[in-house]
């Protein structure tokens, strides 16, 4: 079969790849020397199809919780009592874990995933630091109570320990206790 003659061109720059530097004709490459073939961007997966898991959502870090008079307001009072540094007191404010939900730093149904590598930060205006991992929090986890509170035994927190004090009445010391608390963060962890 003869080939048209105005495919001879094409036919031609088609071949001349395929040729080496010594004009031998070589119809494939090695298997062994094949270059490996150029990483293309995967496809964008498609939710019906079931491959692949679903990515993690990305969570926002740090968020700041606002400790403004109208947040706490807007929020359920408790009264809590504790021990903490030597005194017993009967407070009331607000929990801790309603708080971080109405800032939007810890969802209302149970920890999973990424969410667990989150912690929660409070920092006093004393230069104090404390740190708990957000599943404390969680009901469904550790289900512990911590409270933000803004007035003990029937006044105001003075000077001394306020506006804002943090109590965790169920540790047995009060060492996360703080006093005179400026933020509260929440982070994900490295």
């Amino acid at each position: 079969m003869t080939m048209p003659r105005h495919l001879i061109p094409l036919a031609l720059a088609l071949m001349l790849p395929a040729c080496t530097t010594t004009g031998i004709p070589r119809t494939a490459p090695p298997a062994a020397t094949a270059a490996p073939p150029a990483a293309t961007p995967a496809p964008p997966h498609d939710p019906r199809l079931h491959a692949a898991p679903p990515r993690e959502p990305v969570l926002p870090s740090p968020v700041v919780v606002p400790l403004d008079a109208a947040t706490l307001a807007a929020l359920p009072r408790q009264t809590v009592a504790a021990t903490a540094h030597g005194e017993t007191l009967q407070c009331e404010g607000v929990a801790l874990a309603a708080l971080l939900q109405a800032a939007g730093a810890m969802p209302a149904e149970p920890l999973r995933g990424a969410q667990l590598g989150r912690y929660v930060q409070v920092d006093g205006r004393d230069g104090g630091r404390v740190l708990f991992a957000l599943a404390e929090f969680d009901p469904t986890l550790g289900n512990r109570a911590a409270f933000l509170v803004d007035r003990c035994d029937g006044s105001l927190l003075g000077e001394r320990a306020g506006p804002l004090r943090l109590l965790v009445p169920g540790e047995t010391r009060a060492a996360r206790s703080v006093r005179r608390v400026r933020a509260i963060t929440v982070i994900v962890a490295p």
